[in-house]
């Protein structure tokens, strides 16, 4: 993580889960970090809980990603305040247990679901690139928190609804903007990170119940991936890491 001292890293959907675990592992290295997320108030608990060397380079912010201008925002003030993102990790996302997609009135459901996991990520993924092509940081690294199910659709009891083709999205998304640094002349790096299931708040009381004793990968486990991903050497880009906890039938 050398190189990676005192640059900034930005993460969305920091105030819980994996976001959090995120932002704990790279302050916790030596890195500027950023947290994003909309409950304000969870960014000011993992302030205070970190260490108050940590801390000092930890700043939270609230910033609704499925809202394209805040995005815009957020970043302007990353770059006027900080000087810019060098590494993303993009991480928010939702799951609505009850947006089945032939169920009447669930447009807006279905629409958070897409806005949030799918042009969240365009809208960050282009505010901080677009921040390194200004700054001429030619090195910087896009961390895609992805899902297994962006690779296949398992079949279950329940409706994945739209965050399984969400995540769809996000697989061939990587790969157009890994196309995209590559015709800007750039070694910026792009990694889309598909973990199985992990115990997190995403997953609710009614899915849990559903698959009783369902192996779970921790977001720490996540975390340390992220980590291992920007660490590679400037030759070595890892496109696509799938995490699957020990005994998923999946």
């Amino acid at each position: 993580m050398d190189r990676w001292q005192n640059r900034v890293a930005v993460v969305t959907g920091a105030s819980s889960g994996i976001g959090a675990a995120c932002c704990r592992d790279l302050v916790a290295k030596g890195m500027v970090v950023v947290g994003l997320a909309r409950r304000e108030e969870r960014l000011k608990e993992l302030k205070a809980a970190l260490p108050s060397e940590q801390a000092a380079r930890f700043h939270g912010r609230k910033c609704d990603v499925s809202q394209e201008q805040d995005v815009v925002d957020t970043f302007a003030w990353i770059d006027a305040t900080l000087g810019g993102a060098d590494v993303l990790v993009n991480n928010a996302g939702i799951l609505r247990q009850a947006a089945d997609i032939v169920k009447e009135g669930n447009g807006p459901d279905l629409r958070a679901i897409l806005d949030t996991n799918v042009l969240g990520v365009a809208w960050c993924t282009r505010e901080a690139f677009r921040s390194q092509q200004r700054r001429n940081v030619l090195d910087g690294h896009v961390v895609i928190i992805n899902s297994v199910l962006g690779h296949q659709t398992p079949v279950t009891s329940f409706s994945l609804g739209m965050y399984a083709p969400s995540k769809h999205a996000v697989t061939a998304l990587t790969e157009v903007l890994r196309q995209e640094f590559l015709n800007k002349k750039t070694q910026t790096k792009i990694t889309s990170v598909s973990p199985g299931a992990v115990d997190t708040e995403i997953l609710d009381k009614r899915v849990l119940e559903l698959l009783p004793g369902l192996p779970m990968l921790r977001s720490e486990d996540i975390a340390d991936a992220v980590s291992y991903c920007i660490q590679t050497p400037p030759n070595v880009q890892i496109h696509e890491m799938i995490i699957k906890p020990i005994g998923e039938s999946v």
